[in-house]
């Protein structure tokens, strides 16, 4: 009894004590629903201590090496991306394998569709007429079968059926044989023998019937395909760096999408066969050339060496040239000649050559809004070059730009899709035409017309203009030096004129004469915009003009001079 009284209070004992820690374990691990063991309860809490400052060093360990993986990503990154040189480097060596494939496909020459589609037609009558052939002999041969088996279960001798003779059929030549060889033996095992008559026939009829796909495979593997030579602006493709500065337009046009730049340059060249472009640049410019050459002209260069084109849009007021759509179409097909001819005189040698132009379109007098006709044309015209002569424009300019352009711009501007030339549009009213100008274009390089120095032939001496600023309502004065006997000869102009000129000549030496060059005189604007003028110096002094603007408004003053030796008069 005793015992058993201990052995109870022991166990009193032992629930006591998992009473008493139970506690601490139950609000670390609330979540848990079954009762911890007694070995994992009893042990004290000095364990959780020490796993505790082991994953505080793991933790800091990873943050210490956080930091350092991030660098290492940001190096790399920094040495993988590629340069915008680069990456056009990388889109012009597709885009050429793409075109060398082209090339070696003729895919750029457009297949006669007639002859073709007949071909075709004849092949696929003749493949029919074989497969229905084939299945007239396959159903022949299957309707003898029964008649053989028939023969051979009855000890008869199979005859030969009378519907297949001999000398048409051959292939029931080579199946007759073997079904009476086979047939010799049919009283010891029929069905053996109707196996070996359907193998025979089956063997005989597929090696026939394949046959004549294998002769139509032989005969288009054996033509032979030459790569074609095709040439754009006159220039081939593929030859030589030019065809890559060539090839780079076209990529620019369509953002460097190559499958996009290839299918433009398909049309392209499609483009310049149908409208004979190399028989075009080569023909003679018919009567109306000489008006055309009015509207539209190349003259000069910019400041950057590009070849300037100028088009006068008030000349399509002209109804003599522009009465209907035949004299439209003649103009149309003089401008492209133009435009060929000046893309054929550019130099595609290298990259950094001036191969595109500045075009300076003069809206002065231009056709109203209201003769939709004719917008619609010129709209269709400019499409037209956009789309075949792609990224030859380094800068547009717009002078003259009346009030009433602007929603006519709106529309125009949207024929151009391309963020890049939009940005290249710069649009200038009248009073900026001639600033807007010569921000992109020396005075010399641009035609009197255009508020330059420059007449029918630009200057290419190299004498440089100088530009003044003549403040309202004052004088304004410029010096050309001579020190010595020489002829000294200059032309000057002045922006919107009604201004006061005149000329004199001072000699150094004291005691010497003034000389009246030109007398003070009034310059409007119907009178010669350029004033060009000389005086014969027998001594060292210097002409001293005078430009006197009693105006509210200030005035632009573009001179220029030279001087010659006496030796060389």
């Amino acid at each position: 009894m005793e015992l058993m009284a201990q052995e109870e209070a022991q166990k009193s004992a032992d629930v006591v004590v998992v009473s008493t820690e139970k506690p601490m374990t139950d609000d670390k691990e609330v979540t848990v629903p079954a009762p911890v063991p007694e070995k994992e309860v009893t042990p004290p809490v000095a364990s959780e201590e020490k796993a505790v400052p082991e994953k505080v060093a793991v933790e800091t360990e990873a943050d210490k090496a956080a930091p350092v993986k991030e660098e290492e990503t940001v190096v790399a990154e920094k040495v993988i991306a590629p340069s915008p040189e680069e990456l056009e480097k990388k889109a012009l060596e597709e885009f050429k394998e793409l075109v060398r494939e082209a090339l070696n496909k003729r895919e750029f020459t457009a297949p006669a569709p007639p002859p073709v589609k007949e071909e075709k037609a004849e092949e696929k009558k003749l493949a029919e007429e074989t497969k229905e052939e084939e299945k007239e002999k396959k159903e022949e041969e299957k309707a003898t079968v029964p008649a053989q088996e028939e023969a051979v279960k009855s000890g008869e001798k199979p005859s030969e059926p009378a519907a297949a003779p001999a000398e048409t059929k051959p292939e029931e030549k080579e199946v007759v044989p073997v079904t009476t060889e086979k047939a010799s033996g049919a009283e010891e095992d029929g069905t053996k023998t109707v196996e070996a008559i359907e193998e025979s026939i089956v063997s005989v009829t597929p090696q026939e019937s394949a046959a004549a796909p294998e002769e139509t495979t032989v005969v288009a593997e054996a033509e032979p395909v030459e790569p074609e030579e095709v040439s754009i602006y006159g220039v081939p493709l593929l030859q030589d760096e030019r065809s890559d500065v060539i090839l780079l337009k076209f990529l620019r046009a369509r953002d460097f999408k190559v499958k996009e730049a290839l299918t433009m340059l398909k049309n392209t060249v499609q483009w310049s066969k149908e409208n004979k472009i190399d028989e075009l640049v080569e023909a003679e410019a018919g009567e109306e050339a000489s008006e055309f050459e009015k509207m539209v002209f190349a003259h000069g260069v910019d400041k950057e060496g590009h070849v300037v084109i100028y088009s006068s849009y008030g000349e399509f007021q002209n109804k003599e040239l522009f009465s209907d759509k035949e004299k439209l179409n003649k103009f149309l097909n003089w401008r492209i000649q133009l435009q060929e001819k000046c893309v054929r005189a550019l130099d595609f040698s290298s990259p950094d050559a001036k191969s595109s132009f500045v075009f300076v379109s003069d809206f002065r007098n231009a056709p109203g809004l209201g003769k939709r006709a004719l917008w619609q044309f010129i709209r269709r015209a400019v499409k037209q070059f956009e789309d075949n002569y792609p990224e030859f424009a380094t800068r547009e300019l717009f002078i003259n730009v009346p009030w009433w352009y602007i929603p006519y711009y709106k529309t125009f501007g949207s024929i151009i899709t391309s963020p890049r030339t939009r940005s290249k549009m710069v649009l200038a009213g009248p009073s900026k035409s001639a600033d807007t100008i010569f921000k992109y274009i020396s005075p010399e390089q641009v035609p009197v017309k255009y508020g330059g120095l420059s007449k029918d032939i630009p200057s290419t001496n190299g004498d440089t203009v100088t530009e003044a600023i003549v403040k309202p309502a004052a004088k304004y004065t410029i010096e050309l030096p001579a020190s010595e006997a020489c002829t000294l000869s200059w032309e000057l102009r002045v922006l919107g004129a009604d201004v006061s000129y005149g000329a004199q000549f001072e000699p150094t030496t004291e005691g010497s004469y003034v000389v009246i060059v030109s007398k003070n005189r009034k310059i409007g604007l119907t009178d010669e915009p350029v004033i060009t003028d000389s005086f014969k110096v027998g001594e060292p002094g210097k002409i001293v003009i005078t430009i006197d603007n009693q105006t509210s408004k200030k005035k632009k003053v573009l001179y220029r001079f030279k001087t010659q030796p006496k030796s060389d008069i």
